[in-house]
């Protein structure tokens, strides 16, 4: 859906308003070149860390990245997103990630290693309260990063039959779906003790999942077997050319729509990786710089690439070579302490 049904199309970008981000913004998408242009913004919620479009793109979903942790929605109609109702908390400390499955609004709730339920009412606000919320257990290797669980992402799997959750303090991924508004535990598949998985993504043939490392910088590919949730990891590979220099942690994850290329950003490193899907394996063509300073997330649209960039305070954007799949840099906008962007 695009703004009015005018075509045009519109960006949302997410920043922690406690480093100075103004909260959520709207930006105009370019219709030939993709490049962003601010409209607005509001300061609805504390950190909007996270953001999710409604399926219809009328409503936008945001996390509050806080200790005490909420959700909120808000109605897209203008150029500045208005807040639809009363944030709701998550009952879960410092979600840092969301997404829709089956009727409900689900968070990934880093502090507190959990993911929480709220239901959807049939005009896209939010209940007033969970429904209900799964607590992960277990550890990791890490003395500083893996004492306890720390859930850091949350979305359906490409069938939407399950609702798969990254976990990065335990290493593993679990495979949930809900039981009368509640998430509840399928399985729970392992990775590699001090890997530290972030973020998945899947592939559009719905048969691999690309999990990104943190610990590690590495890219873990699994095969996913969606009637019976089950995921399976085969390979794991570096997401840098070479050792390190200094502080790698990778962040975000996106593969084209066309299957055959995924990118990772690299925070510290501050570079975007390409990868060429070659079955099994994920080939590394090269990498490029983001244009900023720590990466956190990335979108693709129309062949567009767009990073946000947390500690630069901007979103910058790359178009994509058809062909080779690498990005090139083509502009940047300021938004202070970016966490986020996604695109209608």
């Amino acid at each position: 859906m695009t703004e009015g049904g005018t075509g045009r199309r519109r960006a949302f970008i997410g920043s922690f308003t406690a480093a100075g981000g103004p909260g959520v913004v709207t930006a105009a998408v370019h219709p030939e070149s993709g490049a962003l242009s601010l409209l607005g913004s509001v300061d609805g919620i504390p950190d909007p860390s996270y953001l999710a479009l409604s399926p219809r793109g009328d409503t936008l979903y945001a996390v509050s990245e806080t200790a005490e942790g909420a959700v909120a929605a808000y109605r897209v109609h203008g150029e500045r997103p208005e807040l639809a109702g009363s944030p709701v908390p998550v009952r879960g400390s410092g979600p840092t990630h969301l997404s829709l499955y089956d009727g409900h609004v689900l968070t990934a709730n880093y502090g507190s290693g959990s993911v929480t339920a709220v239901p959807l009412r049939p005009d896209g606000t939010l209940a007033a309260a969970p429904s209900g919320h799964l607590q992960h257990t277990g550890s990791g290797p890490h003395e500083r990063r893996q004492r306890r669980p720390h859930a850091h992402q949350v979305q359906p799997d490409p069938g939407g039959r399950w609702a798969v959750s990254v976990d990065l303090g335990t290493d593993s991924v679990r495979v949930c779906t809900l039981r009368r508004g509640t998430p509840a535990l399928h399985r729970e598949f392992a990775l590699r003790p001090g890997s530290g998985p972030r973020h998945l993504a899947f592939h559009p043939d719905g048969r691999y999942a690309y999990i990104v490392n943190e610990l590690t910088p590495t890219v873990t590919v699994c095969r996913w077997e969606g009637g019976s949730g089950s995921l399976m990891p085969l390979i794991e590979t570096p997401v840098l050319p070479g050792a390190p220099a200094g502080d790698a942690y990778p962040s975000g994850i996106v593969v084209s729509p066309d299957g055959r290329f995924v990118w990772i950003a690299t925070r510290g490193e501050d570079v975007l990786s390409a990868f060429a899907v070659d079955g099994e394996t994920l080939r590394l063509i090269g990498t490029v710089p983001c244009g900023g300073h720590w990466p956190r997330a990335l979108a693709e649209s129309r062949g567009v690439l767009y990073a946000a960039n947390e500690r630069s305070g901007d979103v910058t954007w790359f178009t994509i070579d058809p062909a080779t799949g690498m990005p090139r840099y083509e502009g940047a906008v300021e938004v202070p302490a970016a966490s986020c962007v996604v695109l209608d």
